[in-house]
């Protein structure tokens, strides 16, 4: 289990690397506390990002897992996802009160409120993520603590950007006949009808009351991503589909076709912290082979913990 943190050239931290002893590997950015990349043991890319080319910092690169505080999407009067995904986080040397994470490749990064965004989010506070990789496992444990005089309230996702062969080959499990808000009608509310969902053209919505866990399906890489996750109880699907992905700057015209966006969120009923209050939430991102044709997985053992 190791660490390794990378310099720029003018010798300011810009990544940090952990690798685990089956050779996986994540690799997280300073510039929003970001997960850019996560490699299996066979070196297979399992996030999604885009071209490097495309970036503009302070921006947050779209692909990853990028954090949305104090809001998600356009959920309040924030500019959109909120800011911490656009600051530069740091090393958190005193992560308590978390065990320590021996086990595993880890790192605990660090945001404060700075004066520049109290001028937009007049609160105090202090954001603290860390990431753990481990053997066919990224745990991420998002952590917000109020040390302002007052209360204060906010919406939070982690956006997964899951990397698929081919978009209309996936499914995902676990949110059938869940409300949702349809954020392509007006957050119109719906109950979900179909057995799983599945994807030929845009999509964007935010499931609600959904369950601590959730399949993602890719047929084609006979792969299986399972989000099992705390705290946090709303799962936001997303993908712009080839319209959308047109008018987006940073995204590739193809690119809607490789990827899809599951979020572990808190976006319906904002969480309220006192002073000196403390929100933990906690996601686990894992991977398992699968092929329907051999039957030698059936998600639904996954999802209920029967496998």
């Amino acid at each position: 289990m190791s660490s390794n943190i990378i310099h720029d050239a003018d010798g300011s931290p810009s990544r940090i690397v952990l690798s685990e002893h089956t050779g996986s590997t994540a690799e997280v950015l300073f510039q929003g506390g970001q997960v850019v990349s996560w490699k299996n043991e066979r070196r297979e890319e399992l996030l999604f990002r885009i071209n490097k080319t495309l970036w503009k910092p302070p921006k947050a690169i779209r692909g990853g897992i990028p954090i949305s505080f104090p809001q998600f999407g356009s959920f309040g009067s924030l500019e959109r996802h909120g800011f911490a995904r656009n600051r530069v986080w740091s090393l958190d040397d005193s992560p308590s009160p978390l065990p320590a994470a021996n086990s595993q490749s880890t790192v605990d990064l660090i945001l404060k409120s700075t004066e520049e965004d109290l001028k937009t989010w007049p609160h105090r506070f202090e954001v603290r993520l860390r990431i753990s990789l481990s053997a066919g496992k990224l745990t991420l444990i998002p952590r917000v603590r109020n040390i302002d005089n007052k209360p204060f309230s906010f919406t939070i996702s982690l956006r997964n950007y899951l990397s698929v062969s081919d978009i209309s080959e996936v499914r995902v499990e676990g949110l059938e006949t869940l409300d949702y808000f349809d954020n392509l009608q007006q957050r119109e509310r719906y109950t979900e009808q179909a057995d799983a969902i599945t994807f030929d053209s845009e999509i964007d919505r935010v499931y609600l009351s959904t369950p601590k866990k959730i399949a993602i399906i890719d047929h084609e890489k006979k792969r299986t991503y399972v989000i099992q996750k705390e705290g946090m109880p709303d799962a936001v699907v997303w993908n712009p589909w080839d319209k959308k992905a047109k008018s987006l700057p940073d995204l590739g015209d193809e690119d809607y076709k490789k990827m899809l966006c599951v979020d572990s969120a808190a976006v319906e009923t904002p969480i309220v912290l006192k002073p000196s209050e403390e929100w933990k939430g906690r996601q686990e991102l894992s991977t398992v082979s699968s092929s329907y044709c051999s039957g030698q997985l059936d998600p639904r053992k996954v999802l209920y913990g029967l496998a």
